[in-house]
C-alpha cells in the first residue's frame, strides 16, 4: 500500500441548503500542520452531536480516486467533485476501501488512527448538492469513505504518508462492512465476529450483539 494525505479540510457550524440547515458539512482547506485530538480535527465541528461526531466518529477519510467515478456517474455535478466535496476531513490517494481491513490502524504523520465504520449518509449530502438522491447513489456505488477513530493525537498535514501500522482483523474487508451498513444482510458468523471486535465501531458492535440475542430466523443488522 502507498498512500498519502492529499488534503486537510474542517469547517464550522453553517446553514446549509435552501432552508438555512445547521451544518458543518461544508469543509475548507487548510494550509500548513493541523492538529488532531480525541474528537477531530482542531477547527472542524458538528452541527447534530446525536448522529455526528464523537470518538467512533472522530475524522472522515474519503478516497479521492472516487471523484472520477462520481463524475463520470453523475455529469451533471461535475463541477463541484474535488477533495472537500463529500465532507471529508481527510482526502487521501493511494487508499480506497478495498485496501483497509476493520479496525486497520494508520499512521499519518505523527497521529494514530483506527478505521471503525464507514459513512452513512444523511439528507445533508443531499443539501450539499441540491440533488436528494446523491445519498442513494452513495449507498449504491459503496464509495462510502471510512471514519476513523483517533488511537494517538498529533499533527497532520497535506503530503504525509498514511502508513499501516497494525491490522488486527485481517479476515474482516472494510468493504464487506460497507455492505453490511448499508444492505443488513449479515451472516451468523460475521454477527458474532463483529459483536466481539474491538477494532469497529462501539454502534455496530453493540448492534451484532443485539442480533444475535434476538435473531433465531435470517440474520439481520
Amino acid at each position: 500500500m502507498s498512500a498519502s494525505l492529499v488534503s486537510i479540510h474542517t469547517g464550522k457550524v453553517a446553514p446549509l441548503g435552501p432552508d438555512g440547515e445547521p451544518s458543518g458539512f461544508v469543509k475548507h482547506r487548510r494550509d500548513g500542520a493541523v492538529a488532531v485530538g480525541e474528537l477531530g480535527l482542531e477547527g472542524d465541528a458538528q452541527a447534530d452531536l446525536s448522529v455526528h461526531g464523537g470518538p467512533d466518529k472522530a475524522v472522515y477519510a474519503y478516497a479521492s480516486a472516487h471523484y472520477h467515478g462520481w463524475v463520470t456517474d453523475h455529469p451533471r455535478h461535475a463541477a463541484m467533485f474535488a477533495p472537500g466535496v463529500m465532507g471529508e476531513n481527510l482526502a487521501i490517494a493511494g487508499m480506497t476501501e478495498a485496501d483497509i481491513c476493520v479496525g486497520d490502524i494508520h499512521r499519518i504523520g505523527t497521529v494514530l488512527l483506527q478505521a471503525c465504520q464507514p459513512r452513512q449518509p444523511c439528507f445533508k449530502l443531499g443539501l450539499r448538492f441540491d440533488d436528494p438522491m446523491m445519498v442513494k447513489a452513495m449507498v449504491k456505488s459503496e464509495r462510502a469513505g471510512w471514519y476513523y477513530r483517533v488511537v494517538q493525537p498529533g499533527i497532520v498535514q497535506a503530503g504525509d504518508t498514511v502508513t499501516l501500522e497494525t491490522r488486527p482483523h485481517p479476515g474482516f474487508a472494510f468493504t464487506r462492512l460497507v455492505s453490511l451498513v448499508y444492505r443488513r444482510n449479515p451472516t451468523r458468523d460475521e454477527l458474532e465476529a463483529m459483536a466481539g471486535m474491538e477494532g469497529i465501531a462501539r454502534q455496530w458492535r453493540l448492534q451484532a450483539r443485539q442480533a444475535l440475542r434476538g435473531s433465531d430466523g435470517p440474520a439481520q443488522l
